[in-house]
């Protein structure tokens, strides 16, 4: 169990989840008087850095180790991003907060001798792109079905490293992380794919702060970093992701957009035969009330009700 007085914080340990476990500790800090340490803790999806997610059997990958820690009472929070925590919560834990969303677009990093012309995946045929998301798969297939989509994992660093040592020709990888991470990119072709053309995770860029749900004293400070839009973005995007009670695998993009008229969501889901990408299917929904958008989304893309 914790010390009395003493919080710690849950993280994985790659680079850029101890940069959002110190980016909460430090907004903690500035809201409590309490000592703050972070404890970090190794995942099944660190553990399988080379497995395909799609090939990944269960779910929770980056979360499962964390939420046991917090049950058992060995941290009294944990950081995630939101996009890798599953929208059903394990019995006796919640979230206590959602906030600091990152830019939510993703970049195509490529080698520079492999850019041709223009278009959304400006990339010359037969370029191999690295990614190990079913979502980013099936756009990229959509967008230039003449590049060659290859498995890449590894945390962000790594990933870049791939890519520089002539392992692929280009890949896609978050926005947010890049970011977050200061990292030097100036050696590479970089293009920020617009979210409305290549659609983001649901959640990306979002963190999550996971705690027991009867520990009061940890909810109170931790609500305190809540931030209501980014918790509305994450209901719609989320929500839509909830309907097919499935995780990070699911090849599902989703876009919020919220306004004084009400809210937009717009979706792509990929479609598979074997071990090809067919086109996707899309939607586009508009209205102001957030469980029928949802509804509406979630039966055009599946053609079934709920």
């Amino acid at each position: 169990m914790t010390m009395l007085g003493n919080i710690v914080i849950g993280s994985r340990g790659s680079d850029l989840a101890l940069y959002q476990a110190n980016l909460i500790r430090s907004h903690l800090t500035a809201v409590c008087k309490r000592e703050i340490s972070i404890k970090i803790i190794k995942t099944a999806g660190d553990k399988l850095d080379t497995v395909a997610f799609d090939q990944m059997e269960g779910k929770g990958f980056f979360t499962k180790e964390l939420e046991d820690a917090l049950l058992s009472g060995e941290i009294d929070l944990a950081v995630h991003s939101l996009k890798d925590l599953m929208t059903t919560q394990p019995e006796g834990l919640k979230l206590g907060a959602v906030g600091f969303r990152a830019d939510r677009r993703e970049l195509l990093v490529m080698r520079r001798d492999r850019k041709t012309g223009d278009g959304a995946l400006p990339m010359t045929a037969g370029a191999v792109v690295g990614t190990s998301a079913a979502r980013r798969k099936a756009q990229v297939a959509a967008l230039n079905p003449d590049v060659q989509i290859a498995e890449l994992r590894g945390n962000v660093p790594t990933r870049v490293k791939r890519l520089r040592e002539g392992k692929y020709d280009a890949i896609v990888i978050a926005a947010a992380g890049i970011e977050r991470l200061e990292l030097d990119l100036s050696d590479l072709e970089v293009i920020y794919l617009p979210a409305e053309t290549f659609l983001p995770a649901p959640a990306q860029g979002i963190l999550g702060v996971q705690i027991r749900s009867n520990d009061s004293e940890t909810e109170s400070i931790a609500a305190r970093l809540n931030d209501p839009r980014a918790e509305l973005e994450a209901r719609l995007e989320r929500g839509l992701l909830a309907m097919f009670d499935s995780g990070c695998s699911l090849p599902l993009g989703v876009l919020s957009e919220i306004s004084d008229n009400g809210y937009r969501l717009k979706a792509v889901l990929g479609v598979r035969d074997g071990d090809r990408w067919l086109t996707p299917r899309r939607v586009d929904v508009s209205g102001t009330d957030v469980d029928t958008i949802l509804s509406r989304a979630y039966r055009d893309l599946t053609d079934q009700d709920i």
